[in-house]
């Protein structure tokens, strides 16, 4: 049972970090490697999201998913661009926007990307780990 769930924590983790900087080189041109952890963090929640609250509407889903990427990304800049000044990315001239390290069109984007996303967790529970809807994680 833990080596199930480590492999496929690691499964997540990898489309994640994968996908992620996929959607960075398409929407930006470039990466950095910092992008690829957080990616992998990112996918890993919005999975758990997926199979914890598989019962809830969509969008509330994808709010929670929204706000789970938000966070994630807030801790990494305060640490990649704020600690140690790496200048991975910088929001500081977008609307409603904290620290430069995240905005409120970005959680707008995440909001929207979520509707794919989970679609995309969802056919990972349900048939490579398959959990089911109304399934124990």
């Amino acid at each position: 049972m833990a080596r199930r769930r480590i492999a496929e924590a690691a499964i997540l983790y990898t489309i994640g970090s994968l996908g992620y900087c996929l959607l960075e080189l398409s929407w930006r041109g470039y990466t950095h490697w910092s992008m690829a952890v957080t990616g992998g963090i990112c996918f890993f929640l919005l999975y758990q999201i997926d199979v914890r609250f598989s019962h809830r509407p969509l969008l509330w889903r994808c709010f929670a998913g929204a706000l789970a990427v938000t966070a994630v990304e807030f801790a990494v800049g305060c640490v990649v661009n704020l600690a140690l000044g790496w200048g991975v990315w910088d929001y500081s001239r977008m609307p409603m926007q904290l620290w430069g390290q995240i905005c409120l069109p970005f959680f707008l984007l995440w909001f929207l990307l979520c509707i794919p996303v989970l679609g995309v967790t969802g056919v990972l529970r349900c048939s490579l780990f398959r959990k089911g809807e109304g399934r124990a994680p």
